[in-house]
């Protein structure tokens, strides 16, 4: 009888054609547009409406792989790419995720497979201490970290959490959660919306809070909404604060926030999805001044810290509310180690049952680079956005919106908003460099958030020439 699968042998030899391929696919990433040019339709158009009766070869894939894929790819790691955030990734983390790929592993609890608990577990505590976050958020603590596998689960999660914090675990039978109410502000995240509505409490019981000159929330105006909200017979019961939104970058003004959830008995989760890794440097650390104040925190390795996607740290100051929130124990899940109280089941601290060994990759990335590999390396991304915003400041046909506190430099061409779309269209047309744009007080506005793993002031610099010389040529045209 045949057999269709893969010898050991077998995957050997073509494994290290994909090893191969990977590492060309770097040395002339530079070779390929940023953005990919293909038209909507055409991937699909050149793929066979039906599968294959039979088994094909390796050569004839990577040869589509080559041929029919790529160029359907837009290179988010370029050393060009500085569109949204960075997704960066490294060859450390590649491997550490070929090899949990390879193991198969599904930790859904300590028992199937302690290894990937028990890294997990010590791997977030390195990174507690690696950021100065508070004791709270470790194992050895009240709380501890889980890795999801995405900021916006984390919030998922964290406001799943709360609700039950606010109803005490009750049911809704009174319809206690048609009066919970939640607070973010006109900056956060759109995942916090989401949330809100998949956690049953509502769009229409989310408050939006003004933002002030630097985009981030005015806590007066969190507290006087909170107070209304009171009055009028309502409970609330969370609020997010953003460290580095999306837009601008902008940060709250965590600790002040941080008291009012205190003294109004709200769950104050944090989001830090990308700004999250500067905190390995101490220089950048009092943007997370009053986290010890926080019920959750999150931030995403697979935005700024090397590690591919998906992975994100969530931190939580007390699990055991997690875990009356996510627990449910069927009979077939049941074990001694789970019955003795000793050890950590992640499925119960979070939404979703199955997990993946995502702790190997961030292994590898930490042990890797180090403590200082990681520090350098964010550095110099900030040192190049400051750079560009000086560069920007000195022109006089471009402007700052606002100094960058970090790595996300955001400007505009003096013109109007037209000119700045349509700037930002030819720049990324000539798949020479790739970016985006946002609306700043109902202005256009453009964003170079420079964070890729092998950018350097070259790069930034080329991309800061090409955008003015395409700028020339617009208002030639």
């Amino acid at each position: 009888m045949k057999n269709y699968h893969l010898s050991p042998s077998q995957f050997r030899e073509e494994g290290k054609k994909i090893i191969d391929w990977i590492a060309d696919y770097y040395e002339h990433i530079e070779k390929y547009p940023v953005l990919s040019q293909v038209k909507p339709g055409e991937i699909k158009n050149k793929l066979p409406e039906n599968p294959p009766q039979k088994g094909e070869s390796f050569d004839a894939m990577m040869r589509d792989l080559d041929e029919i894929i790529m160029p359907g790819i837009t290179h988010w790691q370029s050393p060009n790419f500085y569109a949204y955030f960075p997704s960066n990734t490294s060859f450390p983390s590649i491997l550490g995720d070929l090899v949990s790929s390879g193991l198969g592993v599904q930790g859904m609890i300590w028992a199937t497979s302690p290894a990937a608990t028990e890294l997990e577990t010590r791997v977030l505590d390195w990174l507690a201490e690696m950021m100065d976050m508070p004791e709270k958020f470790k194992s050895n603590s009240t709380g501890g970290g889980v890795i999801q596998d995405t900021a916006s689960t984390s919030a998922l999660t964290a406001v799943i959490a709360a609700r039950e914090r606010a109803t005490k675990f009750e049911s809704n039978k009174t319809g206690v959660r048609q009066k919970l109410v939640a607070y973010v502000s006109s900056q956060t995240h759109s995942s916090l919306e989401k949330a809100i509505k998949m956690a049953g409490i509502g769009s229409e019981n989310l408050r939006v809070i003004d933002v002030d000159e630097q985009f981030a929330m005015q806590p007066e105006l969190l507290e006087k909404q909170i107070q209304k909200d009171r009055t009028e017979g309502f409970q609330p019961f969370f609020v997010c604060a953003t460290i580095g939104t999306t837009s601008s970058n902008a940060i709250d003004p965590v600790r002040q926030i941080g008291e009012i959830c205190q003294k109004e008995n709200c769950w104050m989760h944090v989001d830090a999805a990308m700004a999250g890794t500067a905190m390995l440097c101490p220089e950048f650390r009092h943007f997370k001044d009053g986290v010890e104040l926080a019920d959750s925190y999150c931030f995403n390795p697979h935005k700024w810290m090397f590690t591919n996607f998906d992975c994100d740290v969530f931190w939580v100051a007390n699990r055991n509310e997690l875990i009356h929130t996510f627990s449910i124990l069927p009979e077939y899940l049941k074990n001694k180690a789970t019955e003795s109280g000793a050890v950590f089941d992640y499925r119960d601290w979070h939404v979703q049952l199955g997990r993946r060994f995502r702790s190997l990759k961030l292994w590898f990335v930490i042990r890797h680079y180090g403590i200082e590999g990681l520090q350098f390396h964010i550095r110099k991304h900030v040192e190049m956005a400051q750079n560009f915003a000086g560069w920007v400041k000195e022109s006089n046909d471009f402007e700052l919106v606002l100094d960058p506190p970090l790595n996300l430099v955001c400007f505009r061409h003096k013109s109007n908003d037209e000119f700045n779309m349509k700037l930002m269209n030819a720049v990324n047309e000539t798949g020479k460099a790739f970016f985006t744009h946002t609306k700043l007080n109902g202005q256009v506005v453009l964003r170079m958030s420079i964070g890729q793993t092998h950018t350097e002031e070259k790069h930034v610099k080329d991309t800061w020439d090409l955008i003015q010389n395409s700028a020339i040529s617009l208002e030639k045209a």
